[in-house]
């Protein structure tokens, strides 16, 4: 039992690291956005393209990277999109223009796209349901590392104008860690088949609904988000300075998804939803009111905590809502995180351009009002049966 429990530790790092490498990748161009679009002088609604398309692969791959799963094997699927990143992310950064850099990070994204989904499943099908919020968790804990370390080593990279390197570096280490891999074990899964796991999926009010609050959450939390470094260039801050304050939601999620466990074993799942709507709320109604940087900070910060008590607990529940389609219900509730986060970038970019940031962030704090009230009314009716 003890040599189970190490081994399955070790398999939980492993797949911490992978979703270590995805989310830096993921999160490295906002902090360099203004100074991209400088460097191959472009506007900056053109340059959010490279980060709108990248959210919109990233989440309409989800599916197919999920059947692929069944088919393959979680693993399998995980190292060929680590080492499969290479030769798009090294174009990335060696683009010339703005059209190969948009095309070059969409496929970048399209292939990192497999890591997180296959990973919760893997977790799924691995961990004990008692021990699956922790699990899930700490995967999250790792992400919010990474998205704090990417988003403040982007923001000094875009400050030494060494914004291609930041692109080249998680490439590189991905095909190392893939290689890695090899020693993972594959879970024990079934496969119905790709139209039984839709047809089941289908069929679940429940597992619609969660999807449909990943939609919403991914265009709350992380298309929006995007717009946090942007918000204080604008007001005259360099570029390290203002990937410091946002990474302030990686340091948060770190922080906050520590707690989000015990504060569900003592008030229930539905509470941790609720708590997340707040801080959302109020994270984004601090930038709304102030894009200076001790505001642009606090609000990363909330922001984060919003995301380690809400994004868990909608991942927990889209593991258990239809066991027997688990992995077509992952998918498509990571499809739906991106592609909402996708949609929200590319509708905010031109109050971006205009420079309305105190509009931008009022929207974003009104969603996430309802947003964590339906979920949290949704989760407890859930329990109930």
């Amino acid at each position: 039992m003890k040599d189970d429990a190490a081994s399955l530790k070790g398999s939980l790092r492993l797949l911490q690291a992978s979703a270590f490498l995805s989310t830096f990748d993921r999160f490295t161009i906002a902090p360099m956005l203004v100074t991209i679009a400088a460097a191959l002088d472009v506007s900056l609604a053109e340059m959010s393209a490279a980060a709108s398309l990248y959210f919109l692969l990233y989440g309409l791959m989800q599916p197919v990277w999920g059947l692929l799963s069944d088919r393959l094997g979680r693993v399998r699927v995980i190292r060929l999109a680590l080492i499969g990143v290479l030769v798009p992310g090294l174009v990335s950064a060696f683009a010339p223009s703005l059209v190969v850099l948009v095309v070059a990070r969409a496929v970048t994204g399209a292939l990192f796209a497999a890591v997180i989904p296959a990973a919760l499943v893997y977790i799924g099908d691995a961990v004990p349901a008692d021990a699956r919020q922790k699990a899930l968790s700490n995967q999250l804990a790792t992400s919010g590392l990474a998205t704090a370390f990417s988003t403040a080593a982007a923001g000094v990279a875009a400050y030494l104008d060494l914004w291609r390197v930041a692109f080249a570096v998680p490439v590189v280490a991905a095909v190392v860690l893939g290689l890695a891999l090899s020693r993972l074990p594959e879970p024990e899964h079934t496969d119905a088949g790709p139209l039984a796991g839709v047809t089941s999926f289908i069929k679940s009010p429940w597992a619609m609904l969660v999807v449909f609050l990943a939609l919403v959450e991914g265009g709350v939390i992380l298309g929006f988000l995007t717009y946090l470094a942007p918000s204080l260039e604008a007001e005259g801050y360099g570029a390290a300075v203002s990937g410091l304050a946002v990474g302030l939601f990686g340091l948060a999620t770190l922080v906050w998804s520590q707690v989000a466990p015990r504060l569900a074993a003592t008030s229930g799942k539905p509470t941790l939803i609720m708590v997340g709507g707040v801080m959302l709320a109020a994270g984004y109604a601090t930038g709304a009111l102030s894009q200076s940087f001790a505001g642009v900070a606090l609000s990363a910060f909330l922001v984060g905590g919003g995301f380690a008590f809400m994004h868990p607990t909608l991942q927990n529940w889209a593991t258990e809502v239809a066991p027997d389609a688990r992995a077509t219900v992952i998918s498509f509730f990571a499809a739906a995180l991106f592609v909402g986060s996708g949609i929200s970038t590319t509708l905010a970019a031109p109050l971006a351009e205009a420079g309305r940031f105190p509009l931008l962030f009022a929207l974003a704090a009104a969603t996430a009002v309802p947003l964590g009230l339906v979920g949290a009314l949704a989760r407890r009716r859930y329990a109930r049966g």
